[in-house]
């Protein structure tokens, strides 16, 4: 029984350890350049060794591969859940999921032609999934309406309509709501 139980306390160390690199890991994606992120840094950055990231993770790619895969779950479960053609309950998610990981996206998107290829695969997915994500959730606004106003739900929707909004204008989250909401009613014509 003991056994037992030791096993179980050393599986569960094991595991909050690897969610503590993980973690470390997306503070550095957040607050610096890939470029400067390393084996050692994030070691430092979880407290522990260098040799224990690589028996947790493998590789640097495998601790960024686990952010990406940590931080998409994330958006698909804020995102991901707004009803098709409810426009308040989009931007409101939207905004929410801006406010938790805009400026790790801002960090991605401002170093996605420095050559790194997480980068800029990231952003790319990170596009398509913008694009899918306003046919899902404005589709129903969208029959029979052009390309062009299409494309300005994308654009009133982007992270960088929000970081205008809320990083550089100091606005507050209602009012980077409404403003959003507003910019989509106009563009869609509803109500």
């Amino acid at each position: 029984m003991a056994r037992t139980y030791d096993m179980s306390s050393r599986s569960q160390k094991a595991a909050e350890t690897t969610q503590n690199i993980i973690e470390a890991t997306e503070r550095l994606i957040t607050e610096t350049s890939l470029q400067e992120i390393s084996l050692r840094s994030i070691a430092r950055e979880s407290g522990v060794t260098v040799q224990t990231v690589l028996r947790h993770m493998k590789s640097r790619d495998g601790c960024l591969h686990a952010v990406a895969e940590r931080v998409s779950s994330r958006v698909e479960m804020q995102r991901g859940v707004s009803e098709p053609g409810n426009i308040t309950e989009a931007i409101s998610k939207l905004v929410e999921h801006y406010e938790e990981e805009g400026k790790l996206v801002l960090n991605l998107l401002a170093q996605e032609h420095s050559g790194d290829s997480f980068a800029s695969v990231l952003t790319n997915e990170g596009r398509a999934y913008h694009l899918k994500w306003v046919e899902r959730c404005f589709g129903p606004h969208l029959s029979g309406k052009s390309s062009e106003i299409f494309d300005g739900i994308v654009v009133a929707t982007d992270i960088y309509t929000w970081k205008l909004l809320r990083l550089d204008l100091g606005r507050s989250i209602g009012t980077t709501n409404k403003v959003i909401v507003g910019m989509v009613r106009r563009i869609l014509g509803a109500s």
